[in-house]
């Protein structure tokens, strides 16, 4: 039954209006040092975006952010800032996945085509590493083994290059919601509505319209007698 929910939730992300404010490709050129940073220390980025995410409000903080099984379970009340420390070592794509959803659901953000091609890409390279080592141990041929190993790395590769990406698109995107590219930063949503998984509608919360530029286009106001409409025509 979680399981169907989750999917659920997982196809209603497609129906999202908003886009992230920088694609997955566009990221290294956006926060070149950051990207770096989120490749060298993913789990230490991992920890700070994720208690950002929840306006460093660790009271709000939820195994996973509510998206496995296990959520709410291993004592996050007692001691969240430990836990969540946990969960980026032990459980790090889960980590990044989940603050990903979160932003997602809070902002109603849809994934484009090409991040979605991106991500697959990662899951099939690794996928195919997998394989490749289980053909390899069975075999036991010297060249397959050393293929194998260099899909492997080739794998790995991609997996925290894509990562540090998408820590970067996370990073870049609350930037955008605390007001760093505009006046205004976003409102502390209720605490309710930190929680996902159970929601089938997304919450009526996201970023503010934009101002529109000019006017729209069209007739002018009728006139009078050919007098304009705020004036009025001579006394006779």
């Amino acid at each position: 039954m979680a399981s169907q929910e989750y999917l659920d939730k997982m196809q209603g992300r497609q129906n999202f209006r908003n886009l992230w404010h920088t694609d997955l490709v566009g990221t290294i050129q956006a926060d070149t040092r950051y990207c770096c940073f989120a490749f060298w220390c993913a789990p230490c980025v991992s920890y700070l975006l994720r208690k950002r995410a929840l306006y460093n409000d660790m009271s709000r903080y939820v195994c996973c952010a509510g998206y496995m099984p296990c959520s709410g379970r291993c004592g996050e009340s007692r001691c969240p800032e430990f836990c969540l420390c946990t969960e980026v070592l032990l459980c790090f794509g889960n980590s990044v996945a989940s603050t990903r959803f979160l932003l997602q659901d809070e902002f109603n953000i849809q994934t484009t085509k090409c991040d979605n091609c991106i991500i697959g890409f990662m899951f099939c390279l690794q996928q195919i590493a997998c394989i490749f080592s289980i053909v390899a141990m069975i075999v036991g041929s010297d060249e397959i083994q050393e293929a194998s190993q260099l899909l492997s790395c080739l794998a790995d590769m991609v997996y925290c290059t894509v990562c540090a990406c998408m820590q970067t698109q996370h990073k870049i995107e609350m930037d955008k919601r605390d007001g760093m590219f505009g006046p205004q930063p976003m409102a502390v949503p209720p605490v309710q509505q930190m929680s996902r998984i159970d929601q089938p509608f997304p919450p009526s919360v996201g970023y503010p319209p934009q101002p529109a530029y000019g006017q729209p286009y069209g007739y002018p106001p009728p006139q009078a007698h050919g007098y304009p409409a705020t004036s009025y025509p001579p006394k006779p």
